[in-house]
Formats: structure tokens, C-alpha cells, sequence
């Protein structure tokens, strides 16, 4: 019986992991289709939605499933309502990267901003590399790594600030246009509150290592408030 029981976590680690991969992939293909204006890729990552939300329904009900069924030790509990928890987090994770998506069938490539764009790029990339390093924390069951994941979002926030200056400057001297800055903005907020969904998945590989709930980087200020 103990057997089965560690047979299906493992298998419901694994759909977990999978999970946080192809969430990763999106938010590449959400960030790149805006900067590129491929539209075709956009409506592609729309589409790809549905898998993730089928996804996060899967493990939900697996995840009880082992609760009601197997009765697990404390530590084996942990982990499954840790996966349970982060897995929602993904899925809204997904939920913004689609929101990029959408916002680039929405929007025109005229009178783009190169460097705004290199800097939503590289802000993105630094949430993937963000996404990655929790993943592996959850893979290693290691604490420490999950929160020096977490103290990475506070190098987002400065991105996010330093990106919605730079727009607010490329509007006022006519670089670009204010719908095209309104977009940027959207974006520049999306991949940040990205950043916090990751921050919560850290937490929860925190609770898994330890069963403490915690909020880390529990003293920093809104970016909202730090920007002026």
C-alpha cells in the first residue's frame, strides 16, 4: 500500500514539474510574440491555455484524491498540498501570459520603442530564470534555495519601476505613441505580478520543508508606491 502511495506522488511530482515547464514556455512565447508582433504565436499561447487549466483541475484532483484515500504522514502531506497550492499559482501565471498575449492581437507595430521592448525582454527573461530556479528548488526539496528565489523579485520590482519611467518619458517626448505606451505598461504589470505568483510558489516550498507558512519578503514596499 505504502508503495502505491509513493508510485502516485511521484507521479503527481512529475505532472507538477511538467506543468511549471510548459508555464515557462509560455510566458517566452506571450513576451516574444508581443515584441516581435506575431499574432500568430499570441493566439497559439490563447489556445495552449485550455492545457494548463486542464492541468491545474488534474492535479487538484489527484492531489485530494491521495489525501482522502491514503491518509499520508505529515511530511508526504506537505508535499501534496504544497503541489496542490503552487500549482494554482502557475495557472495564474498562465492567466497573465495569455493577458500578454491578448494584449499583442490588440495592439499595432507602429512607432515602437526598441529599448522599452529590450527591456520587457530581458525582464522576462529574468522571470523565467526566476520560475526555473523554484522548480528546481521543489525538484531538490531545498528551502534555502526557494528563498533566494524569492529575494530575486525585488530585482524585478526595479525593473518594473525603471520600465513604466522609461515609458512615461517615450510618451511625453513622442517616441512612441500612448496607446502603444499604454501596452508596454499593461505588460511591464503583468510580468510583475508574475513575479509575486513565483514568490508564492517559493513560500510553498518553504511550507513543504519545513510546515511553516510564511511570507517572504514580507517588508517590501508595493512598486506601486516606490515608483515615484
Amino acid at each position: 500500500m505504502r508503495e502505491l502511495f509513493s508510485d502516485e506522488l511521484k507521479k503527481l511530482h512529475g505532472r507538477f514539474m511538467e506543468m511549471g515547464i510548459n508555464i515557462s514556455e509560455q510566458i517566452y512565447q506571450a513576451t516574444s510574440a508581443f515584441t516581435q508582433y506575431d499574432k500568430k504565436l499570441a493566439q497559439q499561447v490563447i489556445d495552449d491555455d485550455q492545457r494548463t487549466n486542464s492541468e491545474e483541475i488534474f492535479l487538484e484532483k489527484e492531489a485530494l484524491k491521495l489525501i482522502a484515500l491514503q491518509q499520508p504522514v505529515a511530511s508526504d502531506f506537505r508535499e501534496i498540498i504544497s503541489i496542490l497550492k503552487a500549482s494554482s499559482d502557475l495557472e495564474r501565471i498562465g492567466d497573465h501570459a495569455v493577458n500578454i498575449a491578448r494584449e499583442t492581437l490588440n495592439t499595432s507595430d507602429q512607432k515602437n520603442d526598441v529599448k522599452i521592448e529590450k527591456q520587457i525582454g530581458k525582464m522576462a527573461g529574468d522571470i523565467r530564470k526566476m520560475l526555473e530556479q523554484v522548480m528546481d528548488a521543489y525538484v531538490n526539496r531545498d528551502e534555502r534555495q526557494a528563498r533566494k528565489g524569492a529575494e530575486k523579485d525585488l530585482n524585478i520590482d526595479q525593473q518594473y519601476i525603471d520600465i513604466r519611467k522609461a515609458v512615461t518619458s517615450a510618451i511625453e517626448s513622442q517616441e512612441t505613441t500612448a496607446e502603444r505606451g499604454s501596452s508596454y505598461l499593461m505588460i511591464d504589470r503583468l510580468l510583475e505580478r508574475i513575479g509575486d505568483h513565483i514568490v508564492n510558489l517559493c513560500e510553498w516550498v518553504v511550507y513543504n520543508q519545513s510546515g511553516k507558512i510564511v511570507e517572504l519578503n514580507a517588508g517590501k514596499i508595493s512598486p506601486e508606491l516606490l515608483q515615484n
